[in-house]
């Protein structure tokens, strides 16, 4: 994922291991992150995008917080990681669906922006899916190799990175830009989920 290859973890945990002392449990900051994202989303349907786009940056550091939490604190679980992905996916879909409500029905390019919506959160639900399936299914029963080659173009932090960009134009230039950020990213999740799929079958035949 973009954060590990981007972010030294054991760097973010010793400049968040102060947060760890206020006693909040990593799970809580988890379920807070989602609470942001919820004021966030409700941001957007009132078509405050500022405000949107920074309540979701607050809801991504968070995230970032209750896993350097989990580990400075010795908490870590394979429950709370697993609660902490399927939130991460809730987050996601509330700002995608957010950003419908702000640039509204009537904007398209070729289809109707409702239709890439449901494109893009699509294409981001099977980029996990065919990951965890290949997983489930015994496909690929290497875990370093789902770790290190069941990549692709456009994960998560990449997926959020390209429409944080378009809200950041659309800030500067005009809600064209985050049109196109729509666009793009749920072409580019898609083309990542096929993408995967091959991978599978590659890796899968070796196992």
């Amino acid at each position: 994922m973009l954060k590990s290859r981007l972010v030294d973890g054991r760097k973010v945990d010793r400049l968040l291991a102060g947060l760890a002392r206020l006693g909040l449990s990593p799970n809580s900051w988890t379920a807070l992150a989602l609470a942001v994202a919820i004021w966030g989303f409700l941001a957007l349907v009132g078509r405050q995008l500022l405000l949107g786009f920074l309540l979701f940056l607050l809801s991504g550091f968070l995230d970032v917080v209750d896993g350097a939490v989990a580990r400075t604190a010795g908490q870590t679980s394979a429950a709370g990681a697993f609660l902490d992905g399927v939130l991460d996916r809730y987050v996601e879909a509330l700002l995608i669906l957010g950003l419908l409500f702000y640039i509204g029905p009537e904007a398209e390019f070729i289809i109707p922006i409702g239709a890439w919506a449901g494109i893009l959160i699509f294409g981001a639900v099977m980029t996990s899916f065919v990951r965890a399936y290949a997983d489930h299914r015994g496909l690929v029963k290497d875990q370093e190799v789902l770790a290190k080659n069941m990549g692709g173009l456009l994960e998560r932090g990449e997926r959020l990175i390209l429409i944080y960009a378009g809200m950041m134009g659309a800030l500067l230039f005009g809600d064209g830009w985050l049109l196109g950020a729509i666009v793009l990213a749920a072409f580019l999740s898609n083309l990542t989920a096929v993408q995967r799929i091959a991978l599978a079958m590659k890796y899968g035949k070796g196992g």
